[in-house]
């Protein structure tokens, strides 16, 4: 696995390159619509850990892609992400009115723009796979607009919503929560990954299949910790209203399994991520250490 402060100091470049790269794709604040603009670039821009993006970036370098191979994939599954999030805090949906430490985009844009600024987001993303900057074969690029299409729709984070929103005051079973999380959390986090590996010059069955293992197995993970740092963790340190989901009395690993068993689940599936990898050496270093990041992190 990469030392600490080699992955540290990977993560920090791959975070401020990411950042770049969305501020130079969306919209200026002083161009018009510019409310919907200043919305936009309010819900994407100098917050977040950028975790999807990271997927994006080590998936892509252990199968080959460079960085500027990569770029755009990163850039449009955040602002995927950064819509559903936009949507997700709405009175409608989850009615949070904190996000990643200010104020939710609606609270700070009325209800409308923010709804028009998650849609914005969404055509937007496709608008950067589509375009000439990344710089990539037609047929890969349709490869990787189907895996982002179909992680955000009703087969995956719209769907898992869906549900999510159906089972509020249900208890639900572990297969049953897990199937919920798989779409609304783990589908985007999966096309992430897959989005980087898709964006290599060069086609290699067995590394795509050893990320299509891991992904799915990470992205799980990655829900479960989250639901352990819900119950865990206050709302300062989460950056968004805790125990929310408690609140609202929704099923979570937490109160299905009790938080012992929630951390041990965790631990499984961050094993079952690296798996996959046992064949690489130190080129899948990134990945693992990555996977550690994601199961151990603290906020």
């Amino acid at each position: 696995m990469t030392p600490p402060l080699q992955f540290a100091q990977w993560s920090l470049a791959m975070q401020t390159r990411i950042e770049d790269v969305l501020t130079t794709a969306m919209p200026a604040e002083s161009e018009a619509p510019k409310s919907l603009h200043q919305a936009m670039r309010y819900a994407v821009l100098g917050g977040g850990k950028r975790v999807r993006a990271l997927l994006a970036y080590a998936a892509g370098e252990f199968c080959g892609a460079t960085l500027e191979h990569i770029d755009q994939s990163a850039a449009a599954v955040e602002l995927i992400h950064a819509f559903s999030l936009v949507h997700d805090d709405m009175p409608c949906m989850d009615n949070d009115d904190l996000r990643r430490g200010k104020p939710s985009t609606h609270k700070q844009f009325g209800d409308a723009t923010a709804l028009l600024a998650g849609d914005a987001l969404q055509s937007l993303a496709f608008e950067l796979i589509a375009s000439e900057q990344l710089l990539i074969p037609a047929a890969q690029k349709v490869t990787i607009l189907h895996c982002l299409a179909f992680a955000t729709g009703s087969r995956g984070m719209a769907g898992g919503q869906s549900i999510d929103l159906e089972s509020t005051g249900i208890k639900l079973t572990q297969p049953q929560l897990a199937q919920m999380h798989a779409l609304k959390t783990g589908a985007l986090m999966h096309a992430a990954a897959m989005m980087g590996a898709y964006s290599a010059p060069n086609k290699d069955i067995q590394k795509q299949h050893a990320v299509d293992i891991f992904a799915k197995a990470i992205g799980l993970a990655f829900q479960v910790v989250d639901d352990i740092l819900d119950a865990e963790a206050d709302t300062s340190t989460l950056g968004k209203t805790a125990g929310k989901d408690a609140e609202q009395d929704k099923s979570t690993y937490v109160t299905l399994l009790g938080l012992d068993t929630a951390k041990e689940l965790a631990q499984s599936l961050y094993q079952q991520a690296l798996a996959p990898l046992e064949a690489y050496s130190q080129e899948a270093d990134m990945l693992r250490s990555l996977a550690s990041f994601i199961t151990q992190r603290q906020f």
